[in-house]
């Protein structure tokens, strides 16, 4: 289903535009594409996530701001239609959040953030590679994908497959991953004293 509109919309104009159906989408080159509702699993790992990482900045005092299912826009030629992702989570700098909280247009990923997450589902390819491209050349710095439900190709997450926690960071222009696994703890440009593995985030799942 694609999302009937008289015209291709700018991000912006994406950001204003509502359907009135409730559904969550994306800007693709100009046109509203609705997404799939995530699992209840799912939500509960994001919103988990995203709880621990407004916990950590609060409590160290660090200069950003977590928030759950924001637009992130994507990197448009001049004169093409524009696009973003709804990531599952942004980690916005607070200078920038700050400068948002005083305009009345919706807050979203207007330049590149610190950070993007997004929990693995079904369309795993999307994760690992589509999104993983676009977000390198938006230049976002780190790239984290949770695979906690495993769901990744063995290039990914290994095999026999485990959950997974990847880091990508930003080196010279391009992605390097790392990958955690168990009770292994991340290392995050980000958040070099977080304390976080994969076995916490499927804890997310079970409680």
């Amino acid at each position: 289903m694609v999302a009937i509109v008289k015209k291709l919309l700018t991000f912006e104009e994406f950001l204003n535009w509502d359907d009135g159906s409730g559904r969550s989408f994306e800007l693709v080159n100009g046109v509203a594409m609705p997404l799939s509702e995530p699992t209840a699993k799912h939500e509960d790992v994001v919103k988990g996530l995203c709880r621990l990482l407004i916990d950590h900045c609060q409590s160290l005092k660090l200069p950003y701001v977590p928030r759950q299912g924001k637009q992130v826009r994507l990197v448009a030629g001049a004169g093409e239609p524009q696009s973003s992702r709804k990531a599952d989570i942004v980690v916005f700098a607070k200078e920038e959040w700050d400068r948002m909280r005083e305009s009345s247009d919706p807050a979203a990923a207007y330049i590149p953030p610190p950070l993007v997450i997004e929990v693995v589902s079904t369309n795993w390819r999307d994760d690992y590679r589509i999104k993983l491209n676009e977000y390198e050349t938006l230049g976002i710095s780190e790239y984290w994908i949770v695979d906690y439900a495993e769901l990744g190709g063995v290039q990914y997450i290994g095999s026999p497959k485990q959950p997974t926690i990847t880091i990508n960071s930003l080196i010279d222009g391009e992605y390097q991953a790392q990958r955690y696994q168990g009770e292994t703890s991340i290392v995050s440009p980000t958040f070099p004293q977080i304390q976080l593995a994969i076995a916490q985030v499927i804890a997310m799942t079970e409680a």
